[in-house]
């Protein structure tokens, strides 16, 4: 008796796997997708040195009135290299983005964006993860769009996509 518990107990795990496979595939579960306590709440801060000009400070307190998008990102993350080029088509049609290079080497991040551009309006840096930490950033790339009352409104943990931007962001730019 005890070896058919086992055997169907094994069964049920491997059909949780398939079907979580499944929901992975058609795009309906993503294991990053992370809730954020910060939705519906005030950004957190920014104060942090500008990448380029470290006597220029990057705050929060810039963008109020604006509607924007906050994108940590780092060299060292292969999606932060494929989502760039699409950030650099949000930037080219107006979207302001404000960016955080996280963990990185600044010499780093200067040579990337030299080499493939740069879509983000300012851009702090945060060596040693003190913004990233505020905003509960686990990984990179991710997104947040704060509204013009400097509220979280929506998250993305990943690269930024057409179909991301289609989802969960353009609605909040449309004039």
């Amino acid at each position: 008796m005890a070896r058919y518990i086992i055997l169907i107990g094994f069964f049920i795990l491997i059909g949780g796997f398939a079907y979580m496979l499944y929901l992975t595939n058609k795009g309906e579960y993503n294991p990053r997708d992370i809730p954020t306590e910060f939705i519906g709440r005030a950004a957190p801060t920014i104060n942090v040195p500008d990448l380029y000009d470290v006597s220029e400070i990057v705050k929060t307190a810039d963008m109020q009135g604006k509607v924007w998008l906050f994108n940590v990102w780092g060299t060292w993350c292969p999606e932060c290299w494929r989502e760039h080029k699409y950030l650099m088509e949000l930037s080219r049609a107006g979207i302001p983005i404000v960016g955080l290079n996280w963990r990185d080497e600044r010499v780093d991040a200067m040579a990337m964006l030299n080499k493939m551009g740069n879509p983000f309006i300012k851009i702090g840096f945060d060596p040693d993860s003190s913004v990233a930490i505020e905003w509960g950033v686990y990984g990179a790339p991710e997104t947040f769009l704060i509204n013009a009352q400097g509220i979280v409104v929506e998250k993305h943990a990943g690269g930024m996509s057409p179909a991301v931007w289609e989802k969960k962001f353009k609605k909040y730019f449309i004039k």
